[in-house]
């Protein structure tokens, strides 16, 4: 039986010395580095195909997965910007001390190119290494500010080696490409804050439209599956826990972030209604301040609990918040409750409610609801200073 090796997929490591083309290479066909980059440079001397062959696997080899929340993260040891900028630097001296030797003839395309390798190196240095977390800040600097340097002494050589108005104008371009190359990163930074902001606008319209679209059919359906079964019933039950969820995710930046009292009442609001037949309104009033006491909220969590349990149906949950006080109201539409009536035994209400507020420095007060209908139960609680 013949075993077929698997190879390893053909990914770019994230440290590398330029691309990582090479060793990705290596890796997928089980050759050395070395070899690769000989073959490299081979190919790229026959018509450049090498080359050609370099760039498109640059561009088209994935790099492998990161552990850091940036995805264009890549280390590289090689400094290719500042190598360019010191190429660029070397090049515009020979070209200027050999002019200045055998006269200006034919200099200008040279300090041409010499211009055009400054300036890749300025662009190297904001499209690649700016992801790259082993370059400083000061390094981007030192590249824009020299290769800037350089473009601007080839705009004065190329004027005052061979004065003519086709230079002028040569001249005049280079130095508004040097002033240009040391503002943009400025220019980059807004560039990209556009694209930012025009993805998030696009990204949000078309969020609304979902939203729309689903409150519409989806959420209109779940709630005539509400009416017509009762609130009392498995189904209506399960179709509540729908839509909660539903909107939850659809209007979730549309809804001012709640304090963490008032976001524990709600989750203790939609945990009991998966498992009673309720359906619970939780209505806030007034920006309720941090550090509400536990003792609130578990008093409402234990009044929540007893009108799902003996009541069912809508209940009402209203948060009230003033500078001085926290008031709860949790209001049901069942049978009532009269505590005299209650046996002594029973302390769900005395204790874990009323004697929890007591405790805490509120009132807890239990009474029939408006009509005699049902149970309201108000919680009170000072505000903390």
């Amino acid at each position: 039986m013949t075993t077929v090796a698997i190879r390893p997929p053909l990914l770019r490591p994230r440290e590398a010395a330029v691309s990582g083309v090479s060793v990705a290479l290596a890796t997928h066909l089980g050759w050395s580095v070395g070899r690769v980059r000989f073959l490299a440079v081979l190919t790229s001397l026959c018509g450049g195909a090498g080359l050609l062959l370099y760039f498109w696997l640059w561009a088209l080899v994935p790099l492998a997965p990161s552990d850091t929340e940036n995805r264009r993260e890549v280390r590289r040891r090689v400094p290719m910007a500042m190598m360019l900028v010191i190429a660029s630097g070397i090049a515009a001296a020979s070209v200027i001390l050999v002019t200045l030797g055998s006269g200006p003839s034919g200099s200008s395309p040279f300090l041409f190119a010499v211009a055009l390798t400054s300036a890749a190196a300025v662009a190297w240095s904001l499209a690649i290494d700016r992801h790259d977390p082993s370059r400083l800040q000061s390094y981007g600097v030192w590249v824009r500010t020299v290769a800037a340097g350089i473009i601007i002494a080839c705009s004065i050589a190329v004027w005052a080696l061979r004065p003519s108005l086709i230079n002028s104008l040569f001249a005049t371009v280079l130095i508004i490409a040097g002033v240009g190359l040391l503002a943009a990163p400025r220019i980059v930074a807004l560039w990209s804050d556009l694209i930012t902001e025009r993805t998030a606008r696009v990204r949000e319209e078309h969020r609304a439209e979902v939203a729309a679209h689903l409150h519409d059919s989806v959420l209109q359906t779940l709630a005539l599956i509400q009416n017509r079964a009762g609130a009392s019933s498995e189904v209506a039950r399960i179709a509540r826990a729908q839509e909660r969820e539903l909107r939850e995710w659809l209007f979730e930046g549309d809804v001012a972030p709640s304090t963490d009292s008032v976001a524990e009442m709600r989750a203790i609001a939609a945990a009991i209604e998966l498992d009673f037949a309720v359906r619970f309104d939780v209505v806030t009033v007034g920006e309720v301040p941090e550090g509400v006491p536990v003792a609130l909220v578990a008093a409402a969590r234990e009044a929540m609990l007893n009108a799902a349990r003996h009541a069912g149906g809508d209940v009402s949950v209203y948060i009230e918040s003033s500078p001085h006080d926290v008031n709860v109201y949790v209001r049901d539409r069942g049978p009532g409750v009269d505590l005299d009536s209650l046996p002594a035994d029973r302390l769900g209400i005395r204790e874990s409610i009323i004697g929890r507020m007591a405790r805490a420095g509120g009132t807890a007060t239990v009474r029939h609801g408006t009509g005699g209908i049902g149970t309201e139960v108000h919680l009170r609680i000072e505000a903390l200073p």
